[in-house]
């Protein structure tokens, strides 16, 4: 313990008002604290079932205003709950009092020492951030659980996180060295904990301890005098006993692991398995770097079941429907665990990206858990634990437990250590009753195996309940006195671990949904609701990754506001429809949350719940202004196909006034576009009307020769493509002619109604888009392949057709008009075309966002690397995203999600090619970089030889 404990300052009691408790935050010098009603919605709930509404959120700067808030909760009698990411599963990060969330500035890392292989860092570091310090020194912090992009450090040590890799590398109390932390007590408490422990002896010695995932209450073995380390004993306090102002933990060296994985028949025969390769590989800290067993990680094909069905990849699986991923060091060893295991089929994976996507999807499991049965999944009984020896028997116990609730769950984790993750189909209808009744028996079950009620993610307020039933009554009792040391006025985190919240309190599933109403669209995927759309979050979090590979969450990414994160915007959501403290989907809450929603479609892929905020925000708009006036951009912008097919006639006039610059800055101001954008030119001639004249030669040419053929391939002439960008169709046309192929263009206006969706004006995009299906069907019912150009547009048809129309027409539309790339690469196959040689050719790629959700980029990637081409794909969105950028008052958050990903990797890359089949990438690269882009039809064209 670092000499720099402190204790904070007594007073009277007296909790404030709202109001006054800000005023008295500030005047002890805290200067970023928040009451307002969208902060308290955000707050209200963690990754756990439970909504508690706090006063007041402080976002303390330095380490003295975490003093000076315990001081603030002490004197005035207010409770203080510590919240790091907020992905506390149990309930352990929701308060209601003032809630400290040290993400925001407490995050740095103070102190690399190799030398010693520690660091030294402030609670709210994000754990992949201190990865990131330490691997220049050929270090690392051991555990990693699957939150590790978003979880800090400070919550790691608050639930005694441990993560996929804690065989080898231990739980956070095992890599604490040093913890400086404040009390809410007077006196000597270190002294007061060793005598209160030394009158226990026997009991403590016999109750503790007994098994490495035995996390549930307070680890008391750690204060033996043999081993005593009050730094380890407050690892798992979940924040009821002290603050963390910083830690410093050790790191060990990074080792190269081999993975293996076993199949069998069903997670329990998996689980069977486990205690033969625990003795027959035995285990070794990895900071010794010797040969270690550094995983045994359990899975169910449930949730590879659901990766594919979302269109996701699963790499190559051995036979069965379990599995076990074991990870070793020492290549030898992996022999050692094949005999040992008994699967029926093993694959060692020796591809890295292989490997990293299988950790990838492990990682994933709460999320992807929480949706592979027919009803939502939910935490709660999420990460109990039993000997490793127990473990087979366990899970037949558990799973008849399930059956005789009438409930299912998909179990997975850590298998290694006895530790089991699964999410469970609670029914809350009756108010939680039968939550109760389940999480009850289960806890006597799991007592009759000596097992932990928590593994690794703490008892918070799920289970902290139940810990009379885990440990005898005198056990019970030494926590409470424990507590009345350290925290005597229960101002830290009250109702958790001593003199606990009832477990079916606060539960956030069983309120009535009040505010629903009846949707436009019709969410197919969620029963109907909208309500049950956005209750797909459950707060994993993986929106607020501190970096991110995928395209969620742009807006988050830049000003790393929660209310920007896909996250932030579901918790205003719920509490608007099933809240109290947000009134509806009209109230500006929920307004100010969706402002900086790019519409990107991210969430819907990224998210492992499945989230669509782009979806949602438009049900949103549609709501709020149903028979209103609107915003002007949603007339002008949110109209745009429909003002340039006017202007069409006219569109060399329109070009020349807008290359007057007080005209043009006139017709931003009446369009509500921010004065720094340029305004796309209008093609003088569109796609559809060139190609008439060309079909209008041809078929008189094929009226000489006989009867005009039908053509292999079917152009769609979205508007962007028509009247922007018709150089890309006609640079499709040319690959494909040049292939032998008869390519026409679809002659019918067929607008998909984008804009009239994002803005939500929804009734007329229902309409827009019925007339486009009525256009489409018979194109892709002849069995011609028909292909979009614009991802957005195509996007469109896939994701947002069936939503708003129930015409059966559209779903075979929706997956009957492909990409450029996803009909070349059939082609390809089947020796129609030859791809141009690529080779030598740099490409810096910008996928349009909404090609990388909903449509996919992996024909496109696949087609340029097997064309040789040297490939840099950009993560991320480019920030414009159809009107969003182009609005007033977002020109900067444009700028800084372009500045994420795309920006710094067109500057790195100067003489490459810079792909962009997307209008708003095309648009966004041209104001920002002034670089020429080029769509893969184009550039496919430019390479054509001859």
């Amino acid at each position: 313990m670092s000499a720099e404990t402190i204790t904070a300052g007594a007073g009277a009691a007296g909790a404030p008002a709202s109001g006054d408790l800000k005023a008295e935050l500030r005047r002890r010098g805290l200067t970023d604290v928040d009451d307002t009603t969208l902060t308290r919605a955000m707050y209200s709930t963690d990754a756990s079932i439970y909504r508690v509404v706090p006063q007041i959120v402080a976002r303390p700067r330095h380490v003295d205003e975490l003093d000076a808030l315990l001081d603030a909760s002490r004197t005035l009698g207010v409770p203080l709950t510590m919240r790091g990411a907020g992905t506390s599963i149990a309930g352990n990060a929701v308060g209601t009092g003032i809630v400290v969330d040290t993400v925001r500035h407490l995050n740095r890392v103070l102190e690399i020492d190799p030398e010693t292989r520690t660091a030294l860092v402030e609670p709210g570091l994000i754990h992949a951030n201190l990865q990131k310090a330490a691997a220049p020194h050929g270090l690392r912090f051991g555990p990693d659980p699957s939150t590790h992009p978003r979880c800090t450090i400070g919550g790691m040590i608050g639930n005694n996180a441990c993560g996929s890799r804690a065989l080898g590398y231990g739980r956070t109390a095992d890599n604490v060295v040093d913890l400086d932390v404040a009390y809410a007590a007077d006196g000597d408490v270190p002294a007061q904990l060793a005598a209160l422990v030394e009158a226990h002896l026997g009991h403590v010695r016999t109750s503790f301890g007994r098994f490495s995932r035995q996390v549930s209450g307070y680890s008391l073995e750690h204060l033996l005098p043999e081993r005593r380390s009050l730094d380890k004993f407050l690892v798992g306090s979940e924040g009821t006993l002290a603050v963390v102002r910083r830690a410093r933990v050790r790191l060990v060296p990074e080792v190269a692991r081999h993975l293996v994985v076993l199949g069998y028949a069903d997670m329990f025969e998996a689980a069977d398995a486990v205690p033969a390769l625990l003795a027959a590989v035995g285990q070794q800290d990895v900071s010794t770097e010797g040969s270690a067993l550094v995983a045994c990680e359990g899975m169910d094909a449930r949730i590879a079941d659901l990766v594919r069905a979302r269109g996701g990849s699963v790499p190559q699986l051995p036979r069965g429907a379990g599995w076990l991923m074991v990870e070793v060091v020492d290549p030898e060893l992996l022999t050692t665990v094949v005999a040992a295991a008994g699967a029926l089929d093993h694959r060692v994976v020796t591809d890295a990206a292989e490997a990293a996507a299988l950790w990838r999807i492990r990682e994933d499991g709460a999320g992807l858990a929480s949706r592979s049965l027919p009803t939502p999944a939910y935490s709660g009984w999420e990460d109990a634990a039993v000997p490793p020896a127990q473990l087979g028997a366990w899970l037949r116990d558990f799973d008849a437990l399930l059956r005789e609730h009438d409930l299912d769950g998909v179990p997975y984790g850590h298998f290694g250590d006895g530790c089991v993750h699964v999410r469970i189909d609670f029914k809350f209808d009756d108010g939680g009753a039968s939550f109760r009744d389940f999480m009850t028996a289960s806890a006597h079950k799991l007592a009759e195996y000596g097992g932990s009620l928590s593994g690794e993610h703490g008892d918070g307020r799920a289970r902290s309940e139940l810990l009379s039933i885990m440990y005898p009554e005198e056990s019970v009792r030494l926590f409470g006195a424990v507590k009345a040391i350290c925290d005597p006025a229960n101002v830290l985190n009250p109702g958790v671990l001593v003199d606990p919240a009832p477990l079916d309190a606060d539960l956030r599933p069983a309120r009535p949904r009040t505010r629903e109403g009846v949707p436009a669209l019709r969410f197919l995927h969620d029963e109907g609701s909208f309500g049950n759309a956005v209750h797909r979050c459950t707060g994993v979090g993986k929106c607020v990754a501190a970096t991110s590979a995928g395209v969620m969450c742009p807006s988050y990414q830049a000003t790393r506001e929660e209310k920007d994160s896909t996250r932030g915007r579901a918790r205003v959501l719920q509490e608007a429809l099933d809240g109290a403290l947000v009134q509806g989907v009209q109230d500006p809450a929920v307004h100010e949350a969706l402002d900086l929603c790019l519409s990107c479609k991210g969430c819907s892929s990224d998210c492992p719940t499945g989230i669509d905020m782009a979806t949602y925000k438009s049900e949103v708009l549609h709501q709020t202004y149903s028979g209103k006036v609107r915003p002007r951009t949603h007339y002008l912008l949110g109209r745009l196909p429909q003002w340039v097919r006017m202007s069409a006639p006219v569109a060399p006039l329109s070009n020349a006034v807008m290359r007057i610059k007080p005209l043009a800055s006139l017709a931003r101001a009446t369009a509500g576009i921010d004065q720094r954008r340029s305004i796309p030119t209008f093609a003088t001639t569109t796609l559809r009307r060139s190609q008439r004249k060309a079909q209008k030669s041809a078929q008189q040419s094929a009226q000489g020769a006989g009867a005009e053929q039908a053509p292999d391939v079917w152009v769609w002439a979205d508007s962007f493509t028509d009247h922007f960008f018709p150089r890309s169709g006609h640079a499709a046309i040319q690959v494909l002619e040049a292939a032998g192929l008869r390519v026409r263009v679809i002659e019918e206006s067929a607008c998909c109604g984008l804009t009239w969706v994002t803005t939500g004006q929804l009734d007329q995009a229902r309409s827009i888009m019925e007339r486009t299906v009525r256009t489409l069907a018979p194109y892709v019912d002849s069995g011609v392949p028909v292909i979009g150009l614009e991802p957005s547009c195509l996007a469109t048809l896939r994701s947002d057709a069936t939503e708003l129309t129930a015409d059966p027409a559209a779903a075979r539309v929706a997956v009957g008009v492909r990409t450029f790339a996803e009909l070349l690469t059939d082609l390809v196959g089947e020796g129609r075309v030859r791809m141009p040689d690529l080779t030598g050719t740099e490409i810096v790629a910008q996928p349009h966002c909404h090609h990388s959700s909903v449509l996919g980029w992996s024909a496109d990637e696949k087609l340029l690397r097997d064309a040789g081409a040297t490939l840099t794909k950009v993560a991320g969105c480019c920030g414009l995203a159809g009107n969003f950028g182009m609005e007033k008052g977002h020109y900067e958050v444009s700028v800084a999600v372009a500045e994420t990903h795309l920006m710094p990797a067109v500057r790195a890359n100067p003489g490459a090619v810079v792909l962009a089949d997307g209008m708003s990438c095309r648009v966004q690269l041209a104001d920002l970089a002034d670089v020429e882009t080029l769509h893969l039809a184009e550039l496919l064209a430019s390479r054509l030889e001859g």
